[in-house]
């Protein structure tokens, strides 16, 4: 089970490179193929939205078939056949297509591991697991940055993604060989998805779940890039060390959070602060949007660290959810998270299109902040009539 789950985590370390990488190449691949930032946030919309639907899917297939040969397949058509569309696109409707198929090949892949924590160990460990296994995915993100951006320059960006295609392919094979899957809940009550969404103890977790996730996503995955470079100026080197800066926030909050729930003991008020201090970290860079390059890379990175309370809210919500809905119930709940992102960087791209022709790119950014800033507060006002994790 442990090269199972270390082959699961290397899949993950995938999505979190596919999330994120667009934001390194930003420039060249308005260069070579007219892909500019608007047309790059449908493409990064597109690749949260199509992850999001496939988690309904993925939650049957979890329960039903198990996490090997749901993410192992997936990976192996949509990961790797997305990364080899996107080498050798020629427009942005490619760019569009690519990431479309490659939020297909990733959706399965932390569900997968968090379905084997579900089943396999107690619930009292499933935040800190289920944080683990985000950080040291979160390495995707690392790679994303800077060593992307150094690739994009040296070999060009066609080449990384071949390159990216082969290691999916591989990473997929060795899914299918390694992981095991747990038996198979028999003999209990049989339930669906809308049982989850009758459980009153979740619905003030679902609002937060949906916005807590779209700052650090959306910052990231795309606008870290094009913000740096139109308001300061900065180059595609200076734009990956600003994205690695910020990945390693969020790798260290990721990390920082897993623990937190049992040291206070307490999952809401844990959650509650850790979002109320992204929120303020996000009100202050609309404030000083154009104050200083340093400031600018020092709030997103504060945005990085405590807007990765995603492994916590889900385990919150998962404390609620019986064993025969395991599968379903992470699944619906990322379906939660990930869409919010998809939605929401379609949102970005048009917020950002038209402020910055009507009011020049500086008011376009304290929009679009402020945009993440205000969705963030509602979804903290919903949150605290939600009910604590029980203890056990």
């Amino acid at each position: 089970m442990r090269a199972g789950l270390f082959l699961l985590c290397l899949g993950y370390v995938l999505s979190q490179f596919f999330r994120a990488f667009l934001a390194v190449l930003s420039g060249v691949l308005q260069d070579d193929i007219g892909a500019g930032p608007d047309a790059l946030a449908q493409a990064s919309g597109l690749w949260f939205l199509s992850f999001a639907a496939m988690q309904l899917p993925v939650g049957w297939a979890l329960d039903r078939i198990g996490p090997r040969r749901t993410a192992s397949v997936l990976l192996l058509a949509g990961g790797g056949g997305g990364a080899l569309i996107f080498a050798l696109a020629t427009s942005p409707a490619h760019i569009n297509i690519a990431m479309l198929l490659i939020g297909v090949g990733c959706a399965p892949l932390l569900m997968a591991s968090y379905y084997i924590f579900a089943r396999q160990f107690p619930v009292a460990q499933f935040a800190t697991l289920a944080a683990l296994m985000l950080g040291a995915g979160s390495m995707g993100n690392l790679v994303a940055s800077y060593p992307m951006a150094f690739a994009a320059e040296t070999v060009g960006w066609r080449a990384s993604m071949i390159g990216l295609a082969i290691i999916s392919a591989l990473v997929a094979l060795g899914i299918a060989l390694l992981v095991r899957d747990p038996e198979r809940v028999e003999g209990e009550e049989k339930g669906s998805v809308l049982d989850l969404l009758k459980m009153r103890a979740l619905w003030p977790i679902f609002p937060l779940m949906l916005v807590n996730y779209m700052p650090v996503a959306g910052i990231r995955g795309l606008w870290i890039g094009p913000y740096l470079s139109d308001i300061f100026g900065s180059s595609t080197t200076q734009i990956g060390q600003a994205s690695l800066v910020m990945s390693i926030a969020m790798i260290i909050g990721t990390f920082c959070y897993g623990p937190l729930d049992r040291i206070f003991k307490t999952q809401k008020w844990v959650i509650f602060t850790g979002n109320l201090l992204c929120a303020l970290a996000l009100a202050a860079l609309v404030i000083f949007v154009s104050e200083g390059l340093l400031l600018a890379v020092t709030l997103c990175a504060v945005i990085g660290f405590f807007g990765v309370s995603f492994p916590v809210v889900l385990a919150h919500a998962r404390s609620f959810i019986p064993p025969h809905l395991a599968g379903r119930g992470v699944t619906l709940l990322n379906l939660f998270g990930i869409g919010g992102v998809g939605v929401l960087q379609f949102a970005s791209g048009s917020v950002h299109g038209r402020m910055a022709e009507a009011h020049g790119s500086e008011t376009a950014y304290v929009a679009l902040f402020g945009l993440f800033a205000v969705l963030m507060v509602i979804g903290l006002a919903v949150y605290l009539f939600s009910r604590d994790a029980p203890r056990g």
